[in-house]
């Protein structure tokens, strides 16, 4: 066993990541020099935080190949979520230009809950299934299009098991019939290429603090041209953001998302390939050594710094509590008013309930280590057999 690894070891890397230090020091001079408000531009304090927020926008915009003008900060990807997809709603039905969205049953809840919360507003939703690796089906989404469909929301990599929705299929059958495509990309940013026009995309939610920015802010893309989509905005005030999302910019904060995404796309290809070796590593020997271990999502089509596991007879729970103090992990479900509900996406691709209660997820990060990886190793199989042992 490796003895000589700092602890504890953070292995959580969808829920948040530590803040890039390059991306700190972007933003520290917008605290308390370049303080000014971008939208008082009359004078050189406001200026400089509208260049600062100018050159943010034309960062995000290059690393997902579209125009500066269509991108949208806002406070986050739920935000943007919600903008996106009630945004178009609203507008839709204020105009009779439909009522009917088509999403899945394993988005995040910041897609399914706004999406529940339109069908009290007499909305139709379609929550198509996945399969048993997680993938939704182009020919199932092409099947579920009427002719009062507006949008389509499918996110590109799924924030728990990793899997890789085949968005460009998606953005084909959406073009073909007219219809809006939004994707929540939080977790594929910086891990997949994302070519907005290449793919079809028309809307899409990313997020800042998953890829070593800070948090509480993120943008909306929204196309501007072929087609051009009209949204009806969440919050109403002084007009920022061309009228979708008033409020006085967060100019350190968007510094540091545009610094963060810049080297997220820099540095694509290196991060993806270290942090694929290192859950190739961990996977081959969880696999190789411990019994009945289940990989869940695809095989294949997943984003490389995702393994979600479930070790039978080990209660996720209690395999997470007896990795600390030295390794954060997180549990494959959600505890809601103090009762275990299993996760609704691996709900999703499977009827066992086995899987649902045992799995834990391994976010790495581009600062993991070989070293750390073997020791985080060590102590799961070493903890799992234990656990096994108690219960048996």
């Amino acid at each position: 066993m490796t003895s000589d690894v700092d602890t504890p070891i953070y292995l959580d890397h969808h829920a948040t990541t530590p803040v890039d230090e390059k991306v700190v020091e972007e933003m520290t001079p917008y605290f308390t020099e370049s303080y000014g408000n971008p939208a008082s531009e009359d004078h050189i304090f406001g200026a400089k935080a509208k260049q600062a927020v100018n050159q943010a926008r034309e960062r995000v915009s290059e690393a997902i190949n579209c125009r500066e003008e269509e991108i949208i900060f806002t406070s986050g990807a739920t935000e943007s979520d919600n903008l996106a997809i009630r945004g178009a709603a609203d507008y839709a039905d204020d105009n009779d230009k439909g009522s009917h969205i088509i999403t899945a049953v394993t988005e995040h809840e910041a897609v399914l809950e706004v999406c529940e919360d339109l069908e009290t507003d007499g909305f139709d939703v379609t929550y198509l299934p996945v399969d048993e690796n997680g993938k939704v089906d182009p020919a199932d989404i092409q099947d579920a299009i009427r002719d009062e469909t507006i949008l389509i929301s499918i996110m590109a990599a799924n924030n728990e098991i990793g899997t890789i929705a085949p968005i460009k299929e998606i953005g084909e059958v959406a073009k073909e019939n007219e219809v809006f495509f939004h994707t929540d990309a939080v977790q594929a940013l910086g891990y997949l290429p994302i070519d907005v026009e290449e793919m079809g995309i028309d809307l899409m939610s990313i997020s800042a603090h998953k890829i070593y920015g800070p948090k509480g802010v993120g943008a909306l893309y929204v196309r501007r041209r072929n087609p051009k989509v009209k949204l009806n905005p969440l919050l109403h005030g002084g007009g920022h953001e061309r009228g979708w999302r008033s409020g006085t910019l967060n100019v350190p904060a968007i510094v540091g998302f545009g610094k963060a995404v810049q080297m997220a796309d820099q540095k694509l290809e290196e991060r993806s390939q270290h942090v694929d070796e290192l859950t190739s590593y961990m996977w081959d020997r969880l696999n190789d050594e411990l019994d009945d271990v289940v990989l869940n999502g695809h095989p294949e089509d997943r984003i490389p710094n995702n393994l979600n596991i479930s070790f039978t007879g080990v209660e996720n729970k209690a395999l997470v509590k007896n990795l600390q103090p030295d390794i954060a992990v997180s549990a494959g479900s959600a505890c809601t008013t103090g009762t275990v509900e299993a996760s609704h996406v691996l709900q999703a691709i499977t009827d066992d309930e086995e899987v649902w209660h045992h799995a834990i997820r391994f976010g790495l990060g581009k600062d993991n280590t070989r070293e750390e990886i073997e020791y985080a190793t060590d102590e799961v199989i070493k903890i799992v057999n234990r656990l096994r042992n108690l219960t048996f």
